[in-house]
């Protein structure tokens, strides 16, 4: 019976010479020939430029951080250096983060502020883009940005800090045993001092988002209206609600992080030391991610309660009234106006900020957060 396929050699002669058959012993019977699927081939070039542009931005990356390091000196552990360098990584890491956020930051806050302006968030920037253009969707983005990088710095580095004493006056053992605790006590404190340098102007963002049109051009002219109008306390009207929606956020943010990356690394085989500086970056961001979603839950309705109440507070009105008067007109389904929204974004947020915190620690060559092993004479207990 004659073959179905023509033979090699008869292909050949007819379409001219093709691509010389390897040798019978160079691969195995069942392996694919990948000159006959071109786009393996392809895809495999892709992957091998993928892996060059890779090592690059690697030896890129090392070699910069050795100029730096260079020039900073070794950096001691939890000296006067080491917290300069958590509190400029925190500084990166929430600035950069916030801003670049700005756009579902201010759909968010004018949902908040009224649910019935808009009725999705793509909906949202739609209209916002056809009535404002681009510029439109970023209202508010320059006192996110001093704002966030100020408490960025504080949060981060305050925290490293106050871990660093609260785990000395407790002792090794006690730190390691109570470490939940030991979180939770030193991010409070944290942000109790970055909310202080946060809050005017989250007031300026707030107010810039919640008006339309914008009623301040930008943070200098915000700072200036409102001292001028309602004195500095203008600016600090919105603490309370401010400390009631951050510092369950920053408590939940740094202890869930802190359980999720030990988690991590204890189900991973090895230790945290064995693995590559990229690999704890994405241990970072996922850790990161898992506990900005519990932190979003956590701060949603005092985040409500702050857009709020920076856009209609009265003049002299005390702060229980105007809480109670916002109960009343939204209700509790009301405090949780826009949670889907602030979930992708503070999860999207918070493993960012991990990730580029952790990034600077490397580079400037520091331990990345998270995941420590215990105390020696825990470990052969």
């Amino acid at each position: 019976m004659a073959p179905l396929f023509p033979a090699f050699d008869t292909l050949q002669k007819t379409f001219g010479s093709g691509p010389t058959p390897s040798p019978s012993n160079s691969r195995t019977p069942l392996e694919a020939r990948l000159d006959l699927y071109p786009a393996y081939s392809i895809a495999d070039d892709a992957k091998s430029k993928a892996k060059k542009l890779s090592e690059e931005a690697s030896r890129e990356f090392n070699a910069a951080s050795k100029k730096a390091q260079s020039k900073t000196g070794s950096i001691e552990l939890y000296s006067g250096k080491y917290y300069a360098a958590c509190t400029f990584g925190g500084l990166l890491a929430c600035g950069l983060t916030h801003t670049a956020v700005t756009p579902l930051d201010l759909v968010k806050t004018r949902r908040q502020i009224d649910s019935k302006l808009y009725s999705g968030n793509f909906q949202a920037w739609r209209h916002i883009l056809r009535t404002d253009g681009f510029r439109g969707i970023f209202v508010g983005w320059s006192p996110t940005l001093v704002g966030y990088s100020a408490q960025g710095a504080f949060k981060y580095g305050w925290y490293e800090y106050f871990k660093k004493t609260y785990a000395d006056i407790a002792g090794p053992e006690a730190a390691h045993k109570y470490k939940t605790a030991l979180y939770l006590s030193a991010s409070a404190s944290a942000e109790f001092l970055a909310d202080i340098a946060l809050c005017p102007f989250e007031a300026i963002k707030v107010r810039m988002q919640g008006t339309i049109p914008s009623q301040y051009s930008g943070t200098l002219n915000g700072l200036s209206t409102i001292t001028a109008a309602e004195g500095v306390g203008g600016l600090y009207k919105g603490l309370y609600p401010l400390w009631g929606r951050q510092i369950p956020y920053t408590m939940m943010k740094f202890a869930s992080f802190e359980t999720i990356v030990e988690m991590i690394y204890a189900r991973l085989p090895g230790q945290k030391s064995d693995y590559s500086k990229g690999a704890q970056t994405g241990v970072a961001f996922a850790g990161g991610y898992l506990a900005g979603i519990l932190c979003a839950i956590v701060s949603h309705p005092a985040d409500v309660m702050v857009s709020k109440l920076n856009a209609y507070r009265k003049a002299g009105e005390g702060f229980g009234a105007v809480t109670s008067r916002i109960y009343k007109d939204i209700g509790f389904k009301g405090l949780w106006n826009g949670l889907p929204v602030r979930i992708v974004m503070i999860g999207t947020l918070t493993g960012l900020q991990w990730m580029i915190y952790d990034s600077f620690k490397i580079f400037m060559g520091l331990p990345t957060t998270g995941g420590a092993a215990p105390p020696k004479d825990d470990q052969h207990s």
